[in-house]
């Protein structure tokens, strides 16, 4: 006679034969086979762990996502975590938190925060949902990070926090960056989502900062298909982007808790002001939230992929230096990406800068690079202050954007990430090698 549980055992083991079934099916085939710049790197546990999920059909956030949360937190060495749906929600609830009126001192409308504009939208938009002035410096040429030694001239008496992405991967200058901060009681946010498994002076990137954000896109280093978080050691910043993440409540219990009278045994009393003697604390509002939650079918993948990071940074740091020892050469066309001393990257992607005297634009190689297959993308929003939806904001920019304006006229990137193979690597680095021997043809022909 089956049972669930014999069925269930059924089920994921015809879950893992597909999976068998479409790997068989995969062949890279040069100019033919799209060469993407990112993507899902998977087997069939993080398929059986979905299915299985969904069998208890569970449907909010609840047992995976407690998993996640405390595996994650223990691997990243930080006190306080919890999961949203999204990288970008996670940069919300940071600055939120940041904002919230619980803090001794929160960020307060007409503030200003030091960022840079080469920046992926949803890093500055928080800055601005909240009232906060951005203040933007210059990258630095080939890291494409804040240039820390710019952080003096911004510096003001509304000045109040730095907010950075260690961009695709690469840290940032932290160690001068935080000093800085210290130095001035200023709040730091490091947007870490394209750099999970980044170090930077042996310390892991996303522990240095009062908050940390994280993404888990299809695009990141491990996929949830969508989803985020946010890490801190602060119990209060902890609290509150956990109650902005629910629905802006007071009440610090998890979704799902089995105690009717709360985890903290003093649901129904407590005194609040204005409020009802014994009021509901999950029904007591102490921010102005939202509801930001993961399914927990997401967290059960995110839990199978957290297994494999290590794999996954290997690789991705694997492709990247075969990709940096073929481009090398070429410098006298490109930018290379550059790392600081004391960095080690964990890398998102492989940028490329197309020099101004190079003889093509970085249209001319990226439309080439397209037509034979190969994925890429532009540096984000390249300096985003160009952008319709940022033309009229209210910022200040302190010194000129000199390396921010090259990115945004010069920069790409391609892929480095563990599902680009060897066989596509090379193939890669030859389509460069032809477009680039054309190129310095068509110069000949000119000069002729």
């Amino acid at each position: 006679m089956e049972t669930e549980e014999s069925l269930r055992r059924e089920i994921l083991e015809k879950t893992k034969e597909i999976f068998k079934l479409r790997q068989q099916e995969e062949k890279f085939i040069p100019g033919k086979s799209r060469i993407h710049y990112a993507g899902r790197v998977f087997d069939e546990r993080e398929m059986q762990a979905a299915v299985d999920c969904a069998l208890d059909f569970w449907l909010t956030l609840g047992e995976k996502g407690d998993r996640f949360v405390s595996d994650f937190s223990r691997r990243m060495g930080m006190n306080y975590g919890l999961v949203t749906n999204s990288g970008s929600s996670a940069n919300l609830l940071a600055v939120g938190a940041l904002c919230s009126p619980n803090l001794a001192h929160p960020l307060r409308p007409g503030d200003e925060v030091i960022t840079t504009a080469l920046a992926f939208p949803t890093t500055l938009n928080p800055i601005l949902q909240y009232g906060l002035i951005p203040v933007f410096v210059d990258v630095e040429e080939g890291t494409y990070n804040l240039d820390a030694r710019r952080l003096e001239s911004a510096l003001s008496d509304r000045t109040r926090a730095v907010v950075l992405a260690h961009t695709l991967g690469n840290p940032a200058e932290m160690d001068r960056i935080m000093e800085f901060a210290k130095e001035h009681s200023l709040y730091v946010l490091e947007d870490t989502c394209d750099a999970l498994d980044s170090f930077y002076d042996g310390k892991r990137c996303g522990t240095f900062g009062d908050l940390s954000t994280y993404s888990f896109y299809a695009a990141h280093h491990i996929t949830m298909g969508e989803g985020g978080a946010l890490l801190t050691n602060s119990l209060n910043l902890y609290r509150q982007a956990l109650s902005l993440r629910d629905w802006g409540r007071a009440c610090y219990c998890r979704t799902g808790e089995r105690n009717p009278n709360g985890a903290c045994g003093h649901r129904f009393d407590q005194i609040f002001d204005g409020l009802p003697d014994g009021y509901d604390h999950k029904y007591v509002y102490s921010n102005i939230g939202y509801n930001l939650k993961p399914l927990d079918l997401q967290c059960a993948v995110g839990v199978e992929q957290l297994k494999k990071l290590p794999e996954f940074t290997k690789r991705r740091r694997e492709n990247f230096e075969t990709l940096f020892n073929g481009v090398k050469q070429y410098e006298e066309y490109f930018i290379l990406p550059r790392a600081l001393p004391k960095a080690e990257p964990s890398w998102f992607a492989f940028p490329l800068t197309v020099r101004g005297d190079a003889p093509f634009t970085r249209k001319e190689i990226v439309t080439y690079l397209e037509q034979n297959q190969i994925e890429t993308r532009m540096l984000f929003a390249g300096n985003i202050l160009r952008h319709p939806g940022y033309r009229n904001i209210r910022s200040r920019t302190a010194g000129e954007l000199i390396h921010t304006e090259k990115a945004l006229n010069g920069s790409f990137f391609i892929g480095v990430y563990p599902g680009i193979t060897n066989e596509m690597i090379h193939y890669i680095l030859d389509v460069l090698r032809r477009f680039l021997s054309q190129s310095a043809e068509k110069t000949v022909g000119t000069e002729d």
